[in-house]
């Protein structure tokens, strides 16, 4: 029995495999038959990359691995496309020594190297940990081709910096200023973020340092990591500042300096400096939002402030935004906590409780302030499946009978 072996690399440990070749299945057999004729007719090199791909797509390696080899049997040559999607099936699905193979065989021929590819296989590399593999692919490429080197570290780069891998992304940035290579925005800001995700504090705030002493601008992402990171950990002051220094009247990042502003005051439940930022807000010409509105709402409401909350909602409905879930869950929660819920149909008379649900709220609200009561049940709810249509209205009601059930059993004890 004829079989053939791949071999299986994962947080660097091979395993190895035999697949049987008569297990492959009359169809596939038939393609491949059908491919060659077709190839036969035509003359030159083989073209199946697209089928190579979908097959790497389906996990199924060990059926591209046969195709190919049977295109080579019949005395017939694969091209470099089909051999660069057999390279990146084989890494994908982590056949590591096998796409190595190829990736000399590329080497050694008159394949024409190009950014695209060479990033498809980093990103392959880093999600199953070869490191030492991009590493050596950034050092073929500067003897072969070394025009193509800033887009290969920038690559490089991003994909240390998923995986946390703080000192290669340093070593690779550091060879490749050494080089002579500029750093751009894109891979300032990727430091910044993934020092955001995986580094310190001081180790994210030197990244951003480091970025603006470039002259590059931190972009949208680069602040959402650096807020998400001061909002996870309680840095509400530092949030601030950070924001205060980035600049508050840039206009191609819409509302989101200002929303994180009051986020790091509403956080502290700073209430009059959270109106006074609002205030400053609507005169630098920026015009509240969804997320400013209930930024607001969720203060007032776990500080049962109900008629700086009522103010807020005729807001709304003045600036035509309208509500979310968040916003009735506002209401809800500041109303049943302070044991109101006889007064709630006349909170939310002047709201649509007919309208489908819906979260449009910026997720950073959340980390600040976590869910309330009534947002984190309605979730669950959504998720029940026999309702087939929810309504604000229908999540009310249900919740309301909740509560009261909960009420009840305490009560009986």
């Amino acid at each position: 029995m004829e079989t053939f072996s791949l071999s299986l690399h994962g947080s660097f440990k091979f395993k190895r495999f035999n697949v049987p070749s008569h297990q492959t299945h009359p169809k596939n057999k038939d393609l491949a038959r059908k491919i060659i004729r077709y190839w036969r007719k035509q003359g030159g090199f083989v073209d199946c990359a697209s089928l190579v791909e979908d097959l790497g797509r389906k996990k199924k390696p060990h059926l591209a691995h046969q195709l190919v080899n049977k295109v080579k049997s019949e005395g017939l040559l694969p091209d470099n496309s089909t051999l660069c999607a057999l390279m990146l099936c084989y890494a994908n699905n982590g056949f590591v020594l096998e796409a190595q193979a190829v990736w000399e065989e590329l080497l050694t021929s008159s394949f024409v190297l190009s950014v695209q590819v060479l990033s498809d296989l980093m990103d392959a590399y880093g999600r199953i940990g070869c490191f030492n593999e991009i590493i050596s692919i950034i050092d073929q490429v500067s003897c072969r081709n070394a025009d193509l080197l800033p887009g290969v570290y920038s690559r490089a780069i991003s994909c240390f910096g998923k995986q946390g891998q703080l000192e290669l992304m340093e070593n690779t940035l550091k060879e490749m200023v050494s080089r002579g290579f500029s750093v751009d925005s894109a891979t300032g800001n990727a430091f910044v973020i993934y020092y955001s995700r995986f580094g310190s504090l001081t180790e994210m705030e030197t990244a951003y340092g480091r970025l603006k002493r470039s002259r590059h601008l931190i972009d949208k992402e680069g602040i959402r990591a650096v807020s998400f990171t001061y909002l996870k950990e309680r840095k509400f002051f530092m949030l601030g500042e950070f924001l205060r220094d980035v600049g508050l009247g840039r206009k191609d990042l819409g509302n989101l300096l200002w929303n994180l502003l009051l986020l790091s005051y509403a956080g502290n439940f700073k209430m009059k400096s959270l109106q006074r930022e609002f205030m400053r807000m609507s005169e630098a010409g920026f015009h509240p939002d969804l997320t400013t509105f209930n930024i607001r709402a969720v203060a007032f409401s776990r500080m049962s402030l109900f008629w700086d909350l009522h103010l807020s909602l005729e807001h709304m409905k003045h600036e035509s935004v309208g509500p979310d879930l968040v916003t009735y869950g506002c209401v809800v929660d500041a109303y049943l906590d302070k044991r109101l819920g006889r007064n709630l149909d006349f909170a939310l008379s002047k709201m649509n409780l007919d309208d489908s649900p819906v979260v449009s709220t910026d997720p950073n609200v959340f980390e600040a302030f976590g869910k309330g009561d009534f947002h984190s049940s309605s979730e669950a709810f959504l998720e029940f499946k026999r309702q087939r249509k929810w309504t604000y209205r229908k999540l009310i009601a249900v919740y309301l009978k909740k509560q009261l059930r909960r009420n009840q059993i305490f009560w009986n004890y």
